[in-house]
């Protein structure tokens, strides 16, 4: 299970670095979506909020790939996730299965980590 969280992890990071990068210097050539998620990411890109987006899964890839912070990448990441797998849910179902993989990797990833994140789940603090 230790390599099987390692190997996600990396992955993970190379994902979302290389997707990050690919989000400002467009080097991995596809064509735009259409319909809502085509209008949505040209909003996106024209309010400029998705350099914002791909610059926090630049950071967070690298932490990942680092292993540096990597509960903090985590619970960043998990947060994209949920954006990622709306807007593939109810705009451009076309891309699901790979916002699924990239999920089950990230589930994979944080096993090892669940310690961590009990204090999340706390209903109380004090």
């Amino acid at each position: 299970m230790k390599i099987t969280a390692l190997v996600a992890r990396i992955l993970l990071g190379l994902i979302f670095g290389v997707l990050g990068f690919n989000g400002f210097l467009m080097f991995l050539p596809a064509p735009p979506p259409v319909g809502l998620g085509g209008q949505f990411l040209t909003v996106m890109y024209a309010s400029h909020y998705a350099y914002m987006t791909t610059s926090v899964q630049i950071i967070a890839g690298l932490m990942l790939l680092s292993n540096q912070y990597v509960p903090l990448a985590l619970v960043v990441l998990g947060a994209v996730l949920v954006n990622i797998l709306t807007y593939h849910i109810t705009m451009l179902p076309g891309g699901l299965p790979l916002a699924l993989f990239v999920t089950l990797l990230w589930v994979l990833a944080c096993l090892p980590y669940r310690a961590h994140f009990a204090l999340l789940f706390a209903r109380k603090v004090h």
